[in-house]
């Protein structure tokens, strides 16, 4: 398995809370689940980039 990077996370407690209620019902631990949450967002970010360049205009070859 991948060496994991480790870091200080500073969260409000009332976030830390809905997160904690969200990974119970999904039988994930919070850090999987903040994980979790955090690759579907750059997943998504990655795809809206993807689809915003095939969306631009091409340049006309030669």
């Amino acid at each position: 398995m991948a060496e994991r990077k480790s870091f200080l996370l500073r969260i409000d407690p009332t976030l830390w809370a809905e997160l904690e209620g969200w990974a119970q019902a999904e039988l994930r631990s919070v850090n999987g689940q903040i994980e979790y949450i955090l690759r579907q967002a750059v997943n998504k970010r990655k795809g809206e980039a993807k689809a915003a360049d095939e969306s631009a205009p091409q340049p006309e070859s030669e």
